[in-house]
């Protein structure tokens, strides 16, 4: 029954996730969204001038330098006024924040399950189960080496977080135009592999 709770529970936060994934990122609310997506922008930027251990101790002493200041005041106004209002971070303190083990086994078979799937997946392509679409990922494979000679690492994913923070909003101002072009696009390419299968020996899938 714990067990049965405890999932239930888990389920439960990770839709509540997902719904403010949603909301953050079709901007929901323009505040929070501004917040969380200028962070992330200023950490990856940061990333670009200065290293991952010199960006991970500005920030932890940034916290720091926080914490400790608004501490040290707390106990000042406290001694002023003589009042006994404890710590003043003392609710954080006492927050439960420690992982049970059946939510650890829960996060074990979800990565468990993904792991499996890619290695299975690369499989598959790897050893040409199906030749058009080791093709398919051997274009992929060759185009990204284009994309990486031109961009780095952060700076594509620099333009993966603003994609993802304005895509879903310009996808749904004008989803009739861009569904449109999707299905010529996608209609092109079927056309094209199609050809390319018909005219390679062995590329024929088998439910053909």
């Amino acid at each position: 029954m714990q067990a049965s709770a405890d999932s239930t529970k888990m389920d439960c936060l990770w839709s509540n996730w997902k719904c403010q994934a949603i909301d953050l990122l079709y901007w929901r609310d323009i505040k929070q969204t501004g917040i969380v997506f200028g962070s992330i922008l200023l950490l990856l930027f940061s990333l670009t001038q200065f290293s991952v251990v010199s960006v991970i101790a500005y920030l932890a002493l940034a916290a720091l330098s926080a914490t400790i200041s608004f501490r040290i005041y707390k106990s000042v106004l406290q001694a002023v006024q003589k009042t006994d209002e404890g710590h003043p971070f003392k609710a954080y303190l006492e927050m439960e924040m420690s992982l049970s083990q059946e939510q650890i086994q829960k996060y074990t078979d979800c990565l468990q399950l993904y792991v499996n799937s890619t290695v299975r997946e690369l499989r598959r392509l790897f050893l040409v189960q199906d030749l058009v679409d080791s093709l398919k990922f051997a274009v992929l494979m060759w185009l990204l080496t284009y994309v990486g000679a031109l961009f780095n690492g952060l700076t594509l994913m620099i333009m993966a977080v603003v994609s993802m923070f304005t895509l879903p909003v310009v996808y749904d101002k004008y989803q009739a135009q861009i569904d449109q072009y999707l299905g010529l696009v996608r209609t092109h390419i079927n056309t094209v592999m199609a050809k390319i299968q018909a005219k390679i020996p062995g590329a024929k899938r088998k439910a053909e």
